[in-house]
């Protein structure tokens, strides 16, 4: 297997790689829920960047974060505290991989964009953090957020229209603190708040039309007011940390403007507990700004779908290819040489 991977970077001349293309590709990254039990695993037997990764991870966390990514239990690698900085771990060594396979650095794209905690991920990738920073980070962001609201609940709502979203909002207010934590697509968001205002505003959708509404199996309140004292005490936490400029700018989860400072960056880490998601804003301003690739580097490919519905003319490429060798697909464009096409959605 290791050797079947270093072969797909290993053909022909590295200084005809066609970077021109960097200016129309984006890395993103995902967040919490897109982890499963064995990711990471082959292609840490294929690839040896990616399995330095994972014994870094292990090293900073002063545990076994691997062995639970590759073998789990899945309750346990569902907890907030442990999905966080193994996806981050993931992300991370698939990214290495992709240099590893093409067998030089690789450069920086027009924009990095993360999802929710993947912004942690975009930031070891963009040079602001070092990994072993944005795998301790994460962890205690997982601790603050599951200690800052423990009767908070999220749901999934599925096909509802546009236009209804503000009713919806009004009656989750209504019965008490409720928020529109993601915008995922067109017709997917996600709410979040006290459970009683979640659970309400669940059946609420579901009256105003929507395919699905779904109370999803967590125990935090992400991106809604009862993050305030976890945002509060990852100040503290983030102001004895170091952070660099990005390599390229990363796009602000709530309103999709470009940081391009460590301390912006710092403040965006604070901001986005308390505020939402908005990854349609966040697509569209890549794709305005010229981004026709988008490579999702970790694991599954959960936001190249979410991409393909913002922008259908956008070419999406998942690094996580279970049929491919090592488990990575190299997107084609990256490399004309390599056997791997990419995955795309």
């Amino acid at each position: 297997m290791r050797a079947r991977l270093h072969l797909i970077g290993r053909s022909g001349s590295r200084s005809l790689l066609p970077w021109a293309f960097v200016s129309q590709i984006a890395f993103v990254f995902p967040g919490q829920g897109s982890q499963y039990v064995g990711m990471g695993q082959a292609l840490a037997e294929a690839s040896p960047a990616a399995a330095a990764v994972f014994r870094a991870a292990d090293e900073a966390l002063g545990e076994e974060l691997s062995r639970l990514s590759f073998e789990g239990p899945q309750e346990q690698l569902d907890l907030t505290v442990n999905a966080q900085p193994a996806i981050l771990a993931t992300s991370i060594a698939y990214l290495r991989a992709l240099a590893e396979s093409l067998d030089r650095e690789l450069p920086a794209p027009a924009f990095y964009a993360g999802h929710s905690m993947g912004q942690y991920s975009a930031l070891v990738s963009a040079g602001v953090l070092s990994l072993a920073d944005g795998l301790r980070l994460v962890r205690e962001r997982g601790r603050q957020m599951q200690a800052s609201a423990p009767d908070g609940a999220m749901a999934a709502i599925i096909g509802l229209s546009d236009d209804r979203v503000a009713e919806l909002e009004a009656a989750g207010q209504a019965l008490g603190v409720f928020t529109i934590a993601n915008r995922n697509s067109p017709g997917q968001i996600v709410v979040s708040g006290e459970r009683v205002a979640v659970e309400g505003a669940a059946e609420k959708a579901r009256e105003l039309g929507a395919k699905r509404a779904l109370v999803l199996m967590v125990s935090v309140a992400a991106h809604s007011p009862l993050m305030a004292l976890a945002a509060e005490r990852m100040r503290v936490t983030l102001a004895d940390v170091t952070f660099a400029d990005p390599r390229a700018p990363l796009l602000a989860n709530a309103d999709a403007r470009p940081l391009e400072t460590g301390e912006e960056a710092r403040s965006e880490l604070v901001d986005h507990l308390t505020r939402g998601v908005d990854w349609i804003a966040a697509v569209e301003r890549m794709s305005a700004a010229g981004v026709t690739k988008f490579i999702e580097i970790g694991p599954g490919k959960v936001l190249t779908g979410l991409i393909k519905r913002i922008a259908p003319d956008a070419e999406g490429y998942a690094l996580d290819d279970q049929s491919a060798p090592g488990r990575i697909s190299v997107p084609a464009f990256l490399d004309p040489t390599a056997t791997a096409t990419g995955a795309t959605a």
